[in-house]
């Protein structure tokens, strides 16, 4: 895990979930996984966004030409921990398909700008996985 990375998780903990910086106001949640190839536990700090019931998070890695790590491990594995705000239960990462997919997305970069310019300049179609409580 990245010290960046380490510094928001710590952060988000310290504050119920608060995180200021770059962050400042997003609702945010720590993701945990189990690692593809190392089948060790891996943690990541992910926007994330509430829709009624739903919670979704996006495989956007800041606009990055691959996918991250963390959508490779929910694709071997998509059994989950979730850390939010004022909770923490096990979930199922489900990938949502279109034209859900497009919906959402489309939502979340009205809400969120900077993801509408994640995929804008993309060759790679975003992912958006769905958490559901186990």
């Amino acid at each position: 895990m990245s010290d960046w990375n380490a510094g928001i998780i710590e952060e988000f903990r310290t504050n119920d979930g608060a995180v200021g910086g770059t962050f400042d106001g997003w609702t945010l949640l720590l993701l945990h996984t189990t690692g593809a190839k190392s089948g060790k536990e891996r943690l990541a700090p992910l926007v994330y966004r509430q829709e009624g019931d739903r919670r979704f998070i996006f495989a956007s890695k800041a606009g990055a030409p691959t996918h991250p790590d963390w959508f490779h491990n929910i694709l071997a594995d998509g059994s989950v921990k979730v850390e939010a705000p004022g909770e923490t239960y096990d979930a199922v990462a489900v990938q949502v398909s279109d034209p859900e997919r497009t919906e959402i997305y489309t939502r979340q970069g009205i809400d969120r700008p900077n993801f509408a310019e994640y995929q804008e300049d993309l060759d790679r179609l975003i992912p958006v996985v769905e958490l559901q409580r186990v």
